[in-house]
């Protein structure tokens, strides 16, 4: 069936739909990964966008059900060049497009992926319609702006506390969005973790007596979480603190810092950042839209993108909190940064 994607600066690229056969709105984003697109599918850290992959073949080696990072699709929409037919490996369980139906996600194959990401780092990142219908432009312009991603949070952390027990180190985890690899690294290293939803207060998560507390990944704006800051500015000072991507974000507000939008993100398995402690570079894992512009007085910066010179991490220079902007538990992506949870664990008391 023939379908349209829609940029709100009017661009326009027709394709062909498959998935999910109903229309959806989102933020159109790129993604600059050759593999994991269900890692990337299932990341909640995407929830509200319609993701757009660069490589031109997508789903040849089909999908399982072992290597997902949620419980379900978290994205908007998905397009891609070309929508492999037919997968062949010996893990596949079905077929990319029947995935999409099951969870009832729109796919979008058939037009210039590279044309539109072009677009998008040129214009920006901005919200679209993937429709398989002729609408007006009135229409198309009233449901882009009927778009909204400021409960992104409250939609994908987890509804009740759960508990994962090991012998070693308890971590108290504040999900805003947590991949499944950040708790499997946690337990590879024998580390109990309490798993509380994003809004919990600080009260209750302290009464666990946490070795760490550890701020998780997640979607959307953080200066949207204005009682999640509150709250962490609580927790600062009576537990070690850690954090990555949105939880790295969290912190700055927290401490006095302050974040803005990037234009078009860092979403890839091949960003290189620096460890300025290490005299290191690392090629890393990336999803997020915002990035830390205004480091606070009392942290310095211990990691930096050598893309855009943007901040990848920072450490306290006096209390225990330490945090990153990348995925050191990459899942898709290399494994070169997975030290960081052996350094997050030097922190837990």
């Amino acid at each position: 069936m023939k379908a349209k994607l829609i940029l709100e600066n009017g661009t326009i690229f027709e394709g062909t739909a498959f998935g999910y056969l109903k229309d959806t709105v989102g933020e159109v984003v790129f993604n600059t990964g050759m593999t994991g697109y269900q890692e990337i599918l299932t990341d909640p850290s995407y929830y509200g966008q319609i993701v757009t992959m660069t490589y031109p073949l997508i789903g040849n080696y089909g999908i399982n059900l072992e290597d997902m990072e949620s419980s379900s699709p978290k994205v908007k929409g998905f397009i891609v060049r070309e929508l492999c037919s037919a997968s062949s490996n010996f893990r596949s369980e079905l077929e990319l497009k029947d995935y999409l139906k099951q969870n009832k996600i729109i796919g979008l194959q058939g037009i210039d992926t590279r044309a539109l990401t072009k677009t998008l780092r040129n214009s920006g990142t901005m919200k679209g319609i993937i429709t398989l219908e002729d609408q007006s432009y009135e229409d198309i312009k009233n449901k882009l702006q009927a778009f909204s991603n400021k409960d992104a949070v409250n939609n994908v952390t987890v509804k009740e506390k759960y508990v994962i027990e090991r012998d070693g180190k308890h971590i108290a985890i504040v999900d805003f969005g947590i991949k499944q690899n950040i708790i499997r690294s946690f337990l590879e290293r024998n580390c109990k973790v309490t798993v509380f939803p994003a809004d919990t207060k600080p009260e209750e998560i302290l009464s666990i007596n946490p070795d760490l507390i550890f701020l998780s990944n997640g979607p959307g704006d953080p200066e949207d979480l204005t009682e999640v800051v509150e709250n962490i500015k609580t927790l600062i000072g009576k537990k070690p603190v850690v954090g990555i991507c949105l939880g790295h974000q969290l912190l700055a507000l927290a401490l006095g810092g302050s974040t803005s939008k990037l234009k078009f993100g860092h979403r890839g398995c091949n960003h290189p950042v620096k460890d300025l402690e290490k005299n290191r570079v690392h090629i890393t894992s990336q999803n997020h839209g915002y990035f830390v512009d205004r480091v606070p007085e009392n942290m310095e910066v211990t990691h930096r993108s050598l893309n855009d010179g943007t901040v990848e991490g920072m450490k306290h220079k006096s209390l225990p909190i330490f945090s990153v902007q990348f995925h050191p538990e990459a899942c898709p992506g290399p494994k070169d940064s997975d030290y960081i949870f052996d350094r997050f664990m030097e922190y837990a008391i």
